[in-house]
């Protein structure tokens, strides 16, 4: 009898049912297959190499020293990177229990009962009754017929899997936000420097005006249009001194530490060096992207719940089953003529549930729909903001070329004014503005530097790169 109730126990675990997931969804790009094209999307120029930038190290596209080294301690300390790589682990726990539903439960346990009743006519004493059981079983196991568990399996492990995608986008995206937020320090550093020269000059051409009103040769006014100009330059010094703070704090929110005194002394935009990447002429490399990837895997997850809400139709059957020893005496456990078994199939079909499965079946189907929508969202989004780097990319450098142009200008106008009021030919006034046009287009020529290098980063990130192992 024995052998006869493991084959029993042995024929349920390994028996398997059909599946009832329905057939993946075909997927398709709803984008172009080329990037844009025309007047604002250039060709890159000294690409870093021609592979595909999801398969370029980062460590290749940022060369700067100071910014790897703060990207290296990023991957160390950010919080949210270590958050993302913590639900990879509880998504991977969650599918080993689950895949767990698969198999029987073997439980050992052990009983005791004690039982005392009412004096019976005839009987001397209360009777009270004992008896001991111990042995190994197993406690409503669902043979998996219609593959509900397995559907329910293939579901969690997808959904692993869509974590694991999703922790690959928070590298990428780290990586980026990484230099932007250096980027952001550095330039403010820059228009710092900018405002501390610009005042200097200020003040120098204010205590030059005021002693030509101590010797008559200019009015109240032109002292006052002079100050107006130390003041504003003083202003803009606070602000940037406020701006370099903040991205500092910033920085080191996401490198989970102070700034180390190397970046923070890093010269300027000048001397950053980040190299471009090709994007290539498919936006096929779209779907290789980890965020695209993480909403195919989420939606293969919400197939799998549509197989798992199908199955609810179909017959249940659970299994019950104890082998082992029965006795009225603890030390008569195992004992010759002790053994006892037991055995319960139980059958499940349901006939009326008020429409509760049929409505999770709709859902789950709805889901998978949402599903596909977001996937197609996604590339469609992502082929947005490549075209968008890619315009960047294209427009940047002549844009920064024309505004050096004009700050070159606007120097060499500055000089003339300085020269021509110092002559008496022009007010005080025209000097002023000229110095305000100057002081304009340098501000602007730093931050176009900025705009030009974070589009590179930019660039890089939405072609899915940013990771591609540790490069050392």
């Amino acid at each position: 009898m024995r052998a006869s109730w493991m084959a029993t126990c042995l024929g349920a675990t390994l028996l398997a049912g059909c599946s009832l997931d329905p057939d993946p969804a075909r997927l398709t790009a709803p984008v172009p297959v080329a990037w844009p094209t025309g007047a604002a999307y250039a060709a890159a120029s000294g690409a870093v190499a021609t592979l595909p930038a999801d398969q370029i190290a980062w460590q290749e596209v940022i060369l700067d020293p100071a910014l790897r080294r703060l990207v290296e301690l990023a991957l160390v300390n950010n919080r949210d990177l270590r958050i993302a790589t913590l639900n990879v682990s509880v998504a991977e726990a969650q599918y080993r229990a689950q895949r767990g539903e698969l198999f029987p439960s073997l439980n050992l346990t052990g009983d005791g009962n004690y039982a005392h009743s009412p004096v019976s006519p005839g009987l001397p004493v209360k009777p009270t009754t004992r008896s001991f059981s111990a042995g190994a079983g197993f406690t409503a196991y669902e043979l998996d017929l219609f593959g509900r568990a397995r559907s329910m399996s293939r579901s969690a492990f997808q959904s692993y899997l869509g974590e694991v995608e999703t922790q690959r986008a928070a590298l990428i995206t780290l990586v980026a936000e990484v230099s932007n937020a250096y980027l952001a320090m550095v330039a403010s550093r820059d228009l710092l420097d900018l405002a501390e020269r610009t005042l200097r000059s200020q003040e120098e051409s204010l205590r030059l005006t005021q002693a030509t009103v101590a010797g008559g040769t200019a009015t109240a006014l032109v002292v006052q249009q002079a100050r107006s100009a130390v003041e504003t330059a003083r202003a803009s010094k606070a602000e940037n001194t406020r701006l370099l703070a903040q991205n500092e704090n910033a920085l080191a929110q996401l490198i989970g530490q102070p700034v180390p005194p190397e970046a923070a002394m890093a010269a300027s935009l000048d001397t950053v060096r980040i190299a471009e990447v090709p994007a290539g002429v498919s936006s096929d490399i779209l779907l290789r992207r980890p965020d695209i990837m993480a909403a195919e895997r989420q939606l293969r997850a919400a197939e799998a719940d549509i197989g798992a809400a199908r199955a609810a139709f179909f017959p249940s059957i659970t299994l019950t089953g104890f082998h082992g020893s029965s006795a009225g005496a603890l030390n008569g456990l195992f004992r010759s003529g002790t053994e006892t078994w037991s055995f319960s199939p139980q059958i499940t079909l349901p006939i009326f549930t008020a429409g509760i499965n049929r409505a999770n079946l709709d859902a789950a189907k709805l889901r998978s729909d949402i599903r596909v929508a977001t996937y197609e969202q996604s590339i469609q989004a992502a082929f947005r903001e490549v075209a968008d780097a890619l315009a960047a990319r294209g427009t940047y450098g002549e844009q920064i070329t024309a505004q050096r142009a004009l700050a070159d200008t606007a120097a060499e106008s500055y000089r003339l004014a300085q020269l021509r009021f110092r002559a008496g030919v022009d007010s005080f006034l025209e000097s002023l503005v000229s110095q305000r046009d100057l002081f304009s287009a340098q501000q602007a020529l730093i931050r176009l530097r900025q705009d030009e290098l974070a589009s590179r980063i930019t660039l890089y990130k939405t072609l899915g790169g940013g990771w591609a192992g540790s490069g050392e």
